[in-house]
């Protein structure tokens, strides 16, 4: 089952670029994994990449494809994608509506500020032909 999952406007134009300025294909598309970590928040890396790898499923958003594998694709339902950009700091932000905040006081890695729920991927983590880190918001 593929997740129902909303794209800003700011997120497809970062991840458009991120794919056209790849080199590769325009068939490519962009690998997200997605896995559980922290205090309410989620560990994400991503990368462009040409076909689609072994227990993967394609979900086409806004004309843009995502490479999803099953743990990705039942963390992300329902979530939102951003793209966000301040003085300090820039990247993707995934958050589910509603989710409850965190009661715990572990988020010590947290970025100040950080809304529940929210993963920032900084823009100097893009890599192309393998998922690089990215740091852990909340």
């Amino acid at each position: 089952m593929l997740p129902n999952v909303t794209l800003t406007p700011a997120a497809a134009k970062f991840i458009q670029r991120v794919l056209r300025f790849s080199g590769l294909p325009p068939t490519a598309g962009f690998r997200l994994l997605v896995s559980p970590g922290g205090c309410s928040g989620y560990s994400s890396e991503f990368s462009a990449e040409a076909a689609l790898q072994d227990g993967e499923q394609l979900l086409e958003v806004q004309g843009l494809r995502f490479f999803l594998p099953a743990q990705s694709r039942l963390l992300l339902d329902g979530a939102t994608i951003d793209f966000v950009e301040t003085p300090t700091q820039s990247g993707l932000s995934f958050s589910h509506p509603g989710q409850a905040s965190c009661a715990c006081s572990s988020a010590e890695s947290a970025a100040p500020g950080a809304a529940a729920g929210v993963t920032k991927i900084d823009v100097g983590t893009i890599a192309r032909g393998r998922p690089a880190s990215a740091a852990l918001a909340s």
